[in-house]
């Protein structure tokens, strides 16, 4: 029987094997389904391809390091592809993304990858967002404005800490507010409504940018039909 583990390393491996090829600038992700897309690149790179990779967050740098994957800034070279996992995908391809904390430079790659590819295992797949809190990134000076601004409609909107009373800091020195919206009926109204308050750096909500979305399940990885 296939572990959680197992699934993802097949979405990882499989996005790889598909659509990464010699030569390319590739984006990638955080998480621990992209934690196999990076070790599989890797692995590429071992066997003599000349790939370079812009990383998503300080893990994911130190990760590509770790596994002998070069890496460059962003549009330091144009990016082919972008791998990235994802917390929630709803069936028009709108995501939740942020669960790691890395959602500021997981969109700036998403937004300037020529194809995102998001691989997930099935329980990712959802009919609306919105049962996993949405992640807000906000300046940590404002976050009692930000945080008061959406309490008024959203009660449910807490600040993320690692453990206690210590805040989780993003790798742009910035907090996370995790907001239970319920279901979300418009995620990219909601994502613009977020962002226009004061403060706030960017939503875990992706709407328009997925390309491709590879769903690991027993028996394989499959393309996962746009249907709305």
């Amino acid at each position: 029987m296939q572990t959680s583990a197992d699934l993802k390393r097949a979405a990882g491996e499989a996005a790889v094997e598909r659509y990464v090829r010699d030569g390319m600038c590739v984006g990638l992700g955080t998480g621990t389904t992209a934690y196999y897309a990076i070790l599989r690149v890797g692995t590429l790179v071992a066997a003599g391809a000349s790939i370079v990779a812009v990383a998503s967050s300080l893990g994911t740098e130190a990760l590509c390091r770790q596994a002998g994957v070069p890496l460059v800034g962003l549009l330091d070279r144009p990016i082919a592809v972008a791998i990235d996992g994802a917390d929630e995908v709803a069936p028009d391809f709108a995501l939740t993304k942020g669960g790691g904390g890395a959602l500021f430079r997981e969109k700036c790659i998403a937004l300037a990858a020529e194809r995102f590819i998001v691989i997930v295992d099935e329980s990712k797949l959802v009919e609306r967002l919105g049962a996993f809190a949405t992640p807000v990134e906000v300046l940590p000076f404002a976050l009692p404005w930000v945080e008061r601004e959406i309490g008024a409609a959203f009660p449910h909107a807490t600040i993320r800490r690692r453990g206690g009373d210590t805040p989780f800091v993003t790798d742009n020195g910035n907090a996370i507010l995790d907001c239970g919206f319920g279901a979300i009926d418009d995620p990219a109204e909601l994502e613009a409504e977020l962002r226009a308050i004061h403060g706030v750096v960017d939503a875990g909500l992706f709407t328009n940018l997925a390309d491709v979305v590879l769903v690991a399940q027993a028996g394989g990885v499959r393309d996962l039909p746009r249907t709305r």
